[in-house]
């Protein structure tokens, strides 16, 4: 199967710079009840995956900082404890489950390595699920 048929484009899919601000991420990420979010830089090149935990460890690790500054860090500046890896538009459905045990969603980039959008795993649940259940009726 194509995972083309999965996508979430890239104009639906809640994303941020590696420049925004930590304050910028905590107030999105709170907004649309995310724990995680794209970056994307300059180019449309997928950047990694900021965290409620990246950002949460930087903040800790960082006191003089505080909420009242994150105003000021940008996210280029935060350690990124998880790697999120994105697949290719072409490649196959095994290859997306796999990332899929490990990662809420998987980021998906053309041949120019630009970001395209993302696969929910939720998605992929459900595709598998749907699949499971045909092989069982027959």
């Amino acid at each position: 199967m194509n995972i083309a048929f999965f996508l979430v484009p890239k104009d639906q899919v809640v994303y941020l710079s590696p420049h925004s601000t930590v304050r910028q991420a905590l107030e999105r990420m709170e907004y649309h009840r995310y724990s995680a979010v794209p970056l994307i830089d300059e180019q449309g090149r997928y950047a990694g995956t900021i965290t409620e935990g990246d950002l949460l460890w930087k903040l800790k690790r960082s006191p003089e900082i505080g909420f009242e500054h994150a105003h000021k860090l940008q996210l280029k500046d935060v350690p990124q404890h998880m790697a999120i890896h994105p697949v290719r538009i072409d490649q196959q459905m095994q290859d997306l489950i796999t990332l899929a045990t490990r990662q809420n969603y998987v980021p998906v980039i053309d041949d120019s390595e630009v970001f395209i959008g993302i696969i929910r795993r939720s998605e992929i649940i459900d595709y598998c699920f749907k699949l499971w259940q045909s092989e069982q009726k027959n």
